[in-house]
């Protein structure tokens, strides 16, 4: 696997607080708004710039893009971001409670993602690609890393471990409580090298961007009449975290009504399909479970596993879809259909009884979580996840590496 030192743009240490952001698909909009008004600082302004538009504007005109490109320059006049030096490696740790990953960032090339030695297991949706290829377009810049990870290699560990003895030049905590730190790689050439034998990485989180980011590239080169494949915008910006180091929480299902039937005619009809009984648990102790929240109890719903299932009908989430979802609650495409929703996270199952409770959906679905080997053996296979199948957390900041297509 090809990975490559990039130009960057930082923040400086004393900064790298104030401008950190979530990503752009994480957390509410109204929230986002609120956040970036108390601070002109944060990269939400470029990686979100909906914050600072009408609610009403128009999309088809890019006037968001543009936006977050005048945001971009006005955080570099004002020294919240500069170009971090030579083209480097860097690693990036978070730690969030007794949790702690630590991945490399660098450049994967383009033409490895459309080779498949970037792994997928998801669909992308095409307007949503589509607008983010335009964002990394007309910014100028990827503006956040996707997430990757790698089957665990000692070699790599051991040269990631010497670095990070070291003190961290940007260390911080984030509001949210999550720690993260960065270090500059002082000599690539061995992680490279270390690289060189990693035969495939799999994108854990940012199908979209990971793919915006390989479009854009691709679109660039076919326009640059000297192309000759080692540009920067033919590199990828992610950070690539060992397997074994991923935290994988359950992403639970919610539904707004019970597709014409009553509680009672609901429950008979999962007690048709599964091991039924009462619990007071909110959360799975274990795979082939899911527990169901209706009408002010919870309920656990147990099945034998079938050994002859191929590995994604093999999912606890494949099988609520295929036994109950789909056939009982009408959910035929949860892709698409408004009445599903989706809550990942550590607090998820507080929040489907909450949001069952209150009346906002009519029934509610807590699962165990899908896990890395999991993923990693849908993607060899070449097949693809049901929508919202995996949660990690900790999420990446945004705003700490911002790769320029020009540098």
């Amino acid at each position: 696997m090809r990975i490559q030192p990039i130009h960057v743009l930082q923040p400086p240490p004393d900064r790298a607080r104030a401008v950190a952001s979530l990503p752009y698909d994480v957390g509410d909009l109204e929230d986002a708004r609120r956040e970036a008004e108390e601070n002109p600082s944060s990269f939400l302004h470029v990686e979100r710039p909906e914050v600072d538009l009408p609610a009403d504007f128009d999309p088809s005109t890019g006037l968001h893009h543009q936006t977050a490109r005048r945001n971009l320059e006005r955080l570099l006049r004002a020294g919240d971001l500069m170009p971090a030096g030579a083209a480097a490696l860097y690693i990036y740790r978070i730690t969030m409670g007794s949790h702690a990953q630590t991945g490399i960032v660098g450049g994967f090339h383009v033409e490895d993602y459309y080779a498949d030695l970037i792994k997928k297991h998801e669909k992308t949706k095409k307007p949503t690609e589509d607008d983010r290829t335009q964002h990394v377009l007309q910014v100028g810049a990827q503006t956040g890393p996707i997430f990757l990870l790698y089957a665990d290699r000692p070699a790599i560990d051991a040269l990631v471990s010497q670095i990070v003895a070291e003190p961290a030049p940007i260390d911080f905590v984030a509001n949210d409580g999550i720690r993260h730190e960065v270090w500059r790689v002082p000599d690539s050439e061995p992680v490279r090298a270390a690289f060189a034998e990693v035969p495939l990485v799999y994108v854990a989180d940012g199908h979209h961007r990971a793919a915006a980011a390989s479009r854009a590239g691709r679109e660039r080169a076919a326009l640059n009449p000297a192309h000759h494949g080692d540009e920067p915008y033919n590199w990828v910006m992610a950070v690539t975290f060992p397997a074994s180091q991923l935290q994988v929480l359950a992403y639970n299902r919610l539904v707004k009504d019970l597709n014409g039937l009553t509680p009672a005619a609901l429950l008979a009809e999962v007690r048709r399909r599964f091991d039924v009984a009462e619990t007071t648990e909110a959360r799975p102790s274990a795979a082939a479970q899911v527990h169901m929240r209706l009408a002010g109890k919870w309920y656990v719903l147990r099945w034998q596993p079938d050994p002859a299932a191929d590995p994604v009908a093999a999912l606890d989430v494949s099988v609520l879809q295929d036994r109950l979802l789909g056939p009982v609650l009408g959910i035929a495409d949860p892709r698409n259909n408004s009445r599903i929703e989706y809550v990942g996270g550590v607090d998820s199952a507080e929040q489907v009884q909450a949001r069952v409770d209150d009346g906002r959906a009519a029934v509610g679905f807590s699962l165990f979580p899908t896990n890395v080997r999991q993923l990693m053996a849908i993607a060899d296979a070449g097949q693809i996840m049901p929508p919202k199948s995996t949660w990690f957390e900790p999420k990446l900041r945004s705003g700490l590496f911002v790769h320029p297509l020009d540098a």
